[in-house]
């Protein structure tokens, strides 16, 4: 098999955004060239490396070894690119996405620091929601992007082709209520709670934890409001609206007046990962370095703080 291996961008492109118009938009070239080259390579290949979807464009599993052969290339050069460039120095501008509350507790306090460490190395922050940052990754406006899931639900989804997906942190999710709402806080029966819960935006890990319990209580679980912001959400419930299901994180640095914050069995975990396009960990690029801060931080934070 004799595949020129100058193809293979092209291939990965498809893979990262998702189909050839995107591919074509990220390299810069006419969506004709593109298919043009994804042909030639399947000619090389001798398999179909892509099936079309309505949905987009989905690698076989012979377009999988193919790009993940691309990514190993496209890494070497990068490590060889960095030697030349400057030996062991870390060096770049780095694009990291996420949401507020790891973004406002784990990452910025460490900034300083890490800016001391790798004088070189620049971290840009974007803050959006899942779907604006997800949309920024794959069309590479980002180099990796943080995200909050549901621990229980979270394997009942897939990822998309080339991307990977490492953990960082595990939390617990806490049940917030009216402050002297409940006359027992032992026990407390999810399904026959006397106020209703205050509703989050769909794409949040807040919604897919309330879709779970409303399956394990076998009730409705009525939702009012809805909300973005965790100081809405403790607003609304220290009015007395309703209770809510927040992460740990999110409640740490926040006044918490007017309301009970409280550790109940069955809640489950929020789980944080960090997504991006790179199938293997190395050492050796301003993202990977990135990456192992992100971890490091996450490692060292003590989640018992809210408690």
């Amino acid at each position: 098999m004799d595949i020129d291996p100058r193809r293979l961008r092209v291939l990965l492109a498809i893979a990262r955004t998702g189909g050839v118009l995107a591919a074509a938009d990220e390299l810069g070239i006419s969506p004709s060239a593109v298919s043009q080259q994804l042909t030639k390579l399947e000619d090389e290949t001798g398999h179909a490396l892509v099936v079309r979807t309505p949905k987009g464009s989905v690698l076989t599993p012979a377009g999988l070894a193919v790009a993940e052969a691309g990514e190993e290339i496209e890494r070497a050069l990068s490590v060889a690119r960095a030697r030349i460039e400057g030996g062991a120095k870390i060096a770049g501008v780095v694009r990291v996405g996420g949401f507020t509350s790891f973004v406002r507790t784990v990452v910025i306090p460490r900034l300083p620091a890490w800016r001391t460490q790798y004088p070189q190395l620049q971290i840009r922050i974007v803050e959006d929601d899942l779907p604006a940052l997800m949309r920024l990754l794959r069309q590479r406006q980002l180099d990796a992007v943080v995200v909050e899931l549901d621990s229980t639900t979270a394997e009942q989804r897939s990822l998309p082709a080339g991307l990977t997906e490492e953990p960082l942190l595990d939390e617990p999710w806490k049940l917030v209520v009216p402050a002297g709402a409940l006359l027992s806080t032992e026990n407390i029966d999810l399904a026959r709670l006397p106020l209703p819960w205050i509703g989050v935006e769909p794409t949040a890990a807040n919604s897919a934890a309330l879709g779970r319990l409303r399956q394990s209580t076998g009730t409705q679980m009525e939702t009012v409001h809805q909300y973005q912001e965790t100081l809405t959400a403790l607003a609304l419930v220290a009015a007395g609206e309703g209770i809510a299901i927040l992460p740990t994180l999110a409640l740490i640095g926040v006044v918490h007046d007017g309301v009970d914050v409280l550790d109940v069995p069955g809640l489950g975990t929020r789980r944080i990962v960090l997504r991006r396009f790179d199938r293997r960990r190395s050492t050796g690029t301003p993202v990977d370095t990135v990456a192992r801060l992100l971890r490091e931080s996450a490692a060292a934070f003590d989640t018992r703080a809210a408690s």
